[in-house]
């Protein structure tokens, strides 16, 4: 068991209800909870770990059921922070003919307003006994958020604790990917382990090869590239491979790739060998896909055993 500490935003999307229309013909929507590090937070505790979670809510309705949510799920919530004035981040999803989500917008609230931009001060003692810091990269684009994701790397690395990045892109919320870019790569400069979607890796540093990769990330002990459904290419401890995608009747992709990477930081904890730990992630993120939503939708340990075992 494991203890780790995921930093970030907590959030609702707000799924459209209707399928193919557009943003202004929505008549009504469902509020899912989301947010990447509270998604792996919850995925964790499914299976077996501690997760503690960083982050700034709202004293609104919103900012009061997310963080029920959590504590429903078993996530220590010591480090959440409440904002008087600032609304919990909410986020308007439509949905096209096929089923696909496209953000829509933040509900006419400029992006830098919302209490998950506001996460001040953490404190040292939060890094005690953890073994784990997961972190996304939406915190660096806004200057308290980014300000307190430095000072936890600095809290993290000062007491062994190993950093895992989830590039997780998500470009509305920069104000353009010359100012994005720099600051991802510094955070990436910290990390001990970093999970790239493909499109990301070409971004950032125009390659996809996890072993091209090391060339960037010097002190990076595994990377991972995945490519949605396709094949997850990885370097793990000096070891070179791929694993191919679980084929499942997905029914919501939400939260996928969030469950893939729980799935890595818990079987990182353990002995086992770099092809048994991307397996089991593939199996999480696949697994995820099965049931709608992002933290429902999550697999127990035993759960993922028993699909891998089948």
């Amino acid at each position: 068991m494991s203890t780790v500490i995921c930093l970030g935003e907590v959030l609702f999307d707000l799924l459209a209800n209707e399928i193919g229309v557009s943003r202004e013909l929505v008549a009504s929507w469902t509020p899912l909870p989301g947010g990447a590090p509270a998604n792996v937070a919850c995925a964790l505790v499914k299976m077996g770990d501690r997760s503690r979670f960083i982050g700034c809510v709202g004293t609104d309705e919103a900012g009061e059921k997310l963080t029920d949510k959590l504590t429903t799920q078993g996530v220590d919530l010591t480090g959440l922070q409440r904002h008087p004035t600032a609304p919990t981040r909410q986020v308007y999803v439509v949905r096209t003919a096929d089923g696909d989500r496209i953000f829509g917008d933040f509900g006419g609230i400029a992006t830098d307003k919302f209490a998950d931009t506001q996460l001040s001060v953490v404190s040292r003692d939060l890094f005690i006994g953890a073994d784990f810091l997961l972190l996304g990269t939406l915190a660096l684009a806004y200057p308290l958020s980014a300000a307190s994701t430095w000072q936890a790397v600095e809290f993290a690395t000062a007491q062994g604790v190993k950093i895992v990045v989830d590039i997780n892109w998500r470009p509305t919320f920069w104000t353009s990917p010359t100012v994005a870019i720099p600051a991802i790569k510094r955070l990436l400069a910290s990390a001990d382990y970093v999970k790239f979607a493909k499109e990301e890796a070409e971004l950032i540093y125009g390659q996809t090869s996890p072993q091209l990769l090391c060339e960037y990330l010097p002190k990076a002990m595994g990377i991972f590239v995945t490519d949605g459904g396709n094949v997850c290419e990885y370097w793990l401890d000096g070891f070179a491979g791929e694993q191919p995608a679980f084929s499942v009747n997905a029914i919501d992709t939400t939260g996928a790739g969030d469950a893939f990477v729980a799935g890595l930081i818990h079987q990182l904890g353990t002995a086992q060998s770099a092809p048994e730990i991307v397996c089991y992630a593939a199996a999480a993120g696949a697994l995820t896909t099965l049931k709608p939503g992002a933290i429902d939708a999550q697999p127990t340990d035993a759960e993922i055993y028993q699909f891998l075992s089948a």
